[in-house]
């Protein structure tokens, strides 16, 4: 249960927290703890890797009963062609946080080439554009008079262009790095730059699967952002599957929370996730914690349980090695 405060003590606690966690900086994109399964929000060489179009939704509630935390909602599609070397993917996403809100709409194309026999390199870029809408009647201030909410409010859009590059083996692990947005000096006066922090975002992740048994897997994970002016922020995770359908692990992120995830492939068309991050950093006695929830659906599957990995294989055999597309250990 959070820690009871006195209001005024507690509103200050709150925005102190907020700013000095990311206020300043909301130029950052959207933090996930299930990153795993949603990596078409922030590399756009992925969108094509798929073996069959995706479509999802996640919904991420941040700091529970802190006034003003982080909420994030995000709608996607990955949607790989025919033709197995390119695809398109669709991002939308809207984050909250204190007064500020921004609403991001983006398209990737993605082209990959075959390194060897299971081993692929996808390129990707992203163009599209975010809505910034900073309203300071949304929030309760501690100090009123304080010049930086004393402007006008602000409501603005600014295009976005980003790349990403993902490898992969096809069955047992994936690397990839990409910057969402290359477009990011000169977007904001002055008043603005006081909440937004004009400044490149850069991501690295990658992932393993090692196979413990006929239906059992570990599958380690990492995630690391770095926003220019900002420290790195480093993601570990480390998941176990069961039956080819029930996933259970634990994540970390250093110096910020520890975190527990689940998920349940529910039939070959649809997956659900969901992940309850404690916090580390100070935030943990006044808030409720971070909630956060995946669903996809898998255009084109049918069939109860997972089992997509040995049946793509066999398939693959099948069809006498034209290079039909299987999924690469991302979680399926």
């Amino acid at each position: 249960m959070p820690k009871k405060i006195g209001l005024r003590t507690y509103r200050m606690l709150c925005w102190m927290l907020l700013l000095g966690a990311g206020l300043v900086q909301a130029q950052k994109e959207p933090q996930y703890t299930q990153y795993m399964y949603n990596i078409g929000s922030f590399n756009p060489a992925y969108v094509g890797t798929v073996e069959s179009p995706e479509i999802i939704g996640l919904y991420r509630a941040q700091w529970v009963d802190v006034p003003g935390a982080p909420t994030t909602i995000r709608a996607g599609a990955n949607i790989p062609f025919k033709n197995e070397r390119t695809g398109l993917g669709i991002n939308i996403v809207n984050d909250e946080l204190g007064p500020s809100r921004q609403t991001f709409l983006d398209v990737a194309y993605s082209y990959q080439i075959q390194l060897s026999d299971e081993t692929r390199l996808s390129f990707g870029l992203n163009a599209g554009g975010s809505m910034l809408d900073i309203d300071y009647s949304r929030g309760t201030f501690e100090d009123p008079s304080d010049p930086s909410i004393l402007g006008e409010n602000y409501n603005s859009f600014y295009p976005t262009i980003g790349a990403g590059l993902f490898m992969y083996h096809e069955e047992d692990w994936y690397l990839g790095v990409s910057v969402p947005n290359f477009l990011t000096n000169g977007l904001y006066n002055d008043e603005v730059a006081t909440i937004v922090e004009d400044n490149m975002q850069f991501n690295a992740i990658g992932g393993y699967v090692f196979q413990l048994g006929d239906r059992t897997k570990f599958k380690p994970a990492f995630l690391v952002n770095y926003l220019e002016g900002s420290p790195v922020t480093v993601n570990l995770s480390a998941n176990f599957q069961f039956i080819d359908a029930l996933t259970i692990g634990a994540s970390y992120r250093i110096d910020n929370a520890v975190s527990g995830l689940a998920g349940f492939q529910i039939s070959n068309a649809m997956f659900i996730g969901y992940s309850y991050d404690y916090a580390t950093n100070g935030l943990g006695e006044y808030s409720g914690g971070s909630h956060e929830a995946i669903l996809k659906f898998y255009i084109g599957r049918g069939g109860f349980g997972s089992g997509n990995k040995g049946n793509k294989s066999r398939d693959k055999n099948n069809n006498n090695n034209k290079g039909k597309q299987i999924d690469s250990p991302r979680f399926f």
